[in-house]
C-alpha cells in the first residue's frame, strides 16, 4: 500500500503532520505536486508523476491546497482529478468537493438548498444593484473575492461612498461583487473539523478584531460543540460532498449560520487545543474507506 500527497510545501505544518501519521501506519508515501503530474489519452499510463504510475502505484491520493493558477491551469487540475475518480481511484477530497468549496456563492447556494442557515449574501456583476444591496443588507457588509481562503481579500465596509469606490475597483477588473451582510459575532466563531460523519474537534476562534481566522492571529480555545452544532457541521460537509471539512460557524443574534465550508483546511491552530491527532484521524479514516 501506498499514498500520495498532492502538496505545494511538503515541509508545510499539515503536510508534515500527515507524513507523520502514514509513517506511524508504516504506509509509504510520495509527495509531489500538480505541475509535476503528466496526463495521457489514448496511450499509456494514463496519469504519471516523476516515476510513479498513479493508477498502478498508488492507493489514495490525499490533496491539500491545489495552488494557485491561471484558469487554465487550474481548470486542468481539476479535468485530472475528474478522470481520476472515473477511474476508480480514491482521493479526498473528491473532486466535486473541491469545487464546490473554491467557489463562495455556490458553497451558499448548496446549503441553502438544504436549509442550512447561511448569511444574507448578494452576488452581482452590477455596480448599481450592488449599492442597492449594500443598504438592503442594513448598510454594514462584508466584501469577499468569489474565490479565496484564510480571509485573504475580506473587507468590512460601512460608508457608501467606499462601498461605491471597492464595488467599481472590483468590476473594472472583471470581478464579481460577493457581499454579506455583517454578522454581528463578537470577535469569535466556531470551527469544525467534520470526517465522514463525525465532528471530530472543535474550537472557538478569538480574535482581537472581526476577522476570526487563526492565520490571521486569532486565539484557538478549546470548545465542545452541541449536538445541533455538530448535526448542522455534518450536514454542511455532506451538502458539498466533503469526506473532510473545515466547517465555520457564526453565533449570531438570529441563531448560527455557516459563512465557509473548508474542502482542504489546515489544522494548526485546531490541534493546539484537540483530544485526537487530527491528522492520524484523517489517515484511519482513508485507510477504512479503502477496505470498504
Amino acid at each position: 500500500m501506498k499514498f500520495g500527497i498532492m502538496t505545494r510545501n511538503p515541509e508545510a505544518w499539515s503536510s508534515t503532520q500527515v507524513r507523520e501519521a502514514l509513517n506511524k501506519h508504516s504506509i509509504p508515501y510520495e509527495c509531489f505536486t500538480f505541475p509535476r503530474m503528466v496526463a495521457r489519452l489514448a496511450y499509456n499510463p494514463p496519469f504519471k508523476v516523476n516515476t510513479t504510475n498513479i493508477l498502478d502505484d498508488l492507493d489514495a491520493l490525499i490533496i491539500r491546497p491545489i495552488g494557485r493558477g491561471s484558469l487554465e491551469e487550474l481548470v486542468f487540475r481539476m479535468d485530472m482529478l475528474y478522470k481520476l475518480e472515473r477511474q476508480g481511484f480514491y482521493m479526498i477530497n473528491p473532486p466535486t468537493a473541491i469545487e464546490h468549496c473554491v467557489d463562495k456563492y455556490d458553497i451558499l447556494a448548496l446549503l441553502e438548498d438544504v436549509k442550512i442557515p447561511v448569511p444574507r449574501t448578494l452576488v452581482t456583476e452590477s455596480v448599481t444593484e450592488a449599492l442597492k444591496a449594500f443598504n438592503e443588507l442594513g448598510g454594514d457588509v462584508v466584501v469577499k473575492p468569489l474565490f479565496g481562503s484564510r480571509g485573504q481579500g475580506a473587507t468590512r465596509v460601512n460608508d457608501i461612498d467606499i462601498a461605491d469606490t471597492i464595488f467599481k475597483a472590483i468590476t473594472f477588473y472583471h470581478g464579481v461583487i460577493y457581499m454579506q451582510e455583517f454578522v454581528e459575532h463578537g470577535h469569535s466563531d466556531i470551527r469544525a473539523f467534520v470526517i465522514g460523519d463525525q465532528v471530530i474537534a472543535s474550537m472557538c476562534r478569538i480574535a482581537d478584531g472581526w476577522k476570526t481566522n487563526y492565520s490571521k492571529g486569532a486565539r484557538p480555545v478549546s470548545v465542545e460543540i452541541s449536538e445541533a452544532y455538530k448535526e448542522l457541521a455534518i450536514r454542511a460537509a455532506k451538502a458539498v460532498d466533503c469526506k473532510i471539512a473545515g466547517i465555520d460557524i457564526l453565533e449570531g443574534p438570529q441563531g448560527p449560520c455557516i459563512v465557509d465550508v473548508n474542502s482542504q483546511p489546515g489544522w494548526k491552530g485546531l490541534q493546539m487545543v484537540a483530544k485526537v491527532n487530527i491528522a492520524d484521524e484523517l489517515v484511519k479514516f482513508v485507510l477504512a474507506e479503502i477496505k470498504r
